[in-house]
């Protein structure tokens, strides 16, 4: 009977994530075209999303590899796009506890925005980490279908960066940025960001600027919506 209800739990996230793919492989498209652009092959482009799965961030070390970064840089540039895992997982954590080890790692690595939304409250109400490894399991299938997809497109190209997609990573990120620019903080974050990448790229070598920018931005937005929390609150409230 346990297996059973396991066994149903999966599949449940799995089924449920499903009108999610709509969104999630060909997201999955659109950066396996940026990373072809950018100078990665076939088996380096899919490669990452197999062992990454990180979505932004995916582009971003695309864009920083284009830019001839170093590995510092790529990797503490992905580290703080992806510092909100952190939170996310360490709120998952307490009622995962009493799960083994490989369950809870399988867990922590399918965890993205959209598998810990449609699982926070089956994890926080107690039903184990099944639902949210289906979710994700079915989101990261549909992410590397996506690539694989995006991949297949530039196969024939000698060149993908040629016949214009290197434009994918302006406008990619152009995409991606504006769903977040509703409130004042967030704009601020944006506007800083967007100043200090402009500014330190014209006086530091290397793609450090791209570094600067995250950092500045976050840190802008932070202390802009300390000073403002009746904002957060007013548009939380409309969100419900």
């Amino acid at each position: 009977m346990a297996h059973r209800t396991t066994s149903t739990e999966f599949w449940d996230g799995f089924l449920q994530s499903l009108p999610l793919w709509m969104g999630v492989a060909p997201f999955g498209a659109v950066y396996a075209l940026a990373a072809r652009a950018a100078g990665l092959n076939a088996p380096e482009t899919i490669g990452m999303s197999v062992l990454v799965y990180a979505g932004s961030a995916q582009f971003a070390a695309a864009a920083l590899f284009a830019g001839g970064a170093g590995a510092l840089a790529i990797l503490l540039t992905t580290f703080i796009m992806n510092a909100r895992h952190i939170l996310m997982s360490a709120s998952l954590a307490p009622p995962l506890r009493r799960y083994p080890a490989l369950s809870r790692a399988g867990a922590a690595f399918v965890v993205v925005d959209e598998s810990y939304a449609m699982s926070v409250s089956r994890v926080l109400g107690g039903s184990g980490p099944t639902f949210l490894v289906g979710a994700g399991v079915s989101l990261y299938l549909a992410w590397l279908a996506g690539t694989a997809a995006g991949v297949a497109i530039t196969l024939g190209l000698a060149r993908p960066g040629s016949v214009g997609l290197d434009l994918v990573f302006p406008l990619s990120f152009f995409v991606l940025l504006l769903p977040y620019l509703e409130a004042p903080p967030e704009r601020i974050a944006a506007v800083v960001a967007g100043g200090l990448g402009l500014a330190s790229r014209l006086f530091l070598p290397g793609p450090w600027y791209l570094l600067i920018a995250a950092i500045g931005g976050m840190l802008a937005g932070d202390a802009s919506a300390s000073r403002g929390p009746k904002v957060t609150r007013k548009r939380g409230a409309a969100a419900e």
